[in-house]
C-alpha cells in the first residue's frame, strides 16, 4: 500500500491502475545543487515514473509561490539531465481528468 502525500496523487494512480499503466511512486530524487562537501542542497522528486512513457509525471495543486519553486527545479533538471521527460499536470489538468474520468477528489 502506498502512502500518498495527497489525495490527488491517489486519484491519478487509480487512474492509471483503471488503464493498465504501470506507474511507480515517487522512485527517483535527482539532486540538482550540492555545496562544497557534496551534501545535496537542492533535489527534485516527481512524484510517478511510467516506464512505458519513459516518462515523470509532478502533481502540482499549490498555491503560485511553490509551482514557480517545482518550475525552477524541473528546469534545472532539465538542463542537467536533457534525457529525463517530466510532464506536469497542474490542478486545472486534474479538474479535468475529474470530470472526464470521475475522479472524486482530483484537485
Amino acid at each position: 500500500m502506498v502512502d500518498f502525500a495527497h489525495s490527488s496523487e491517489r486519484e491519478v494512480a487509480d487512474l492509471f491502475d483503471s488503464y493498465g499503466i504501470e506507474w511507480h511512486y515517487e522512485p527517483t530524487t535527482f539532486v540538482l545543487d550540492r555545496d562544497a562537501a557534496g551534501n545535496p542542497t537542492c533535489a527534485f522528486t516527481p512524484d510517478f515514473y511510467l516506464p512505458a512513457f519513459d516518462t515523470y509525471v509532478e502533481l502540482t495543486t499549490l498555491r503560485q509561490p511553490l509551482v514557480t519553486r517545482k518550475h525552477r527545479k524541473i528546469r534545472m533538471l532539465a538542463d542537467q539531465r536533457p534525457d529525463v521527460r517530466v510532464k506536469i499536470l497542474y490542478r486545472r489538468d486534474l479538474e479535468r481528468l475529474g470530470a472526464k474520468y470521475g475522479l472524486a477528489d482530483a484537485a
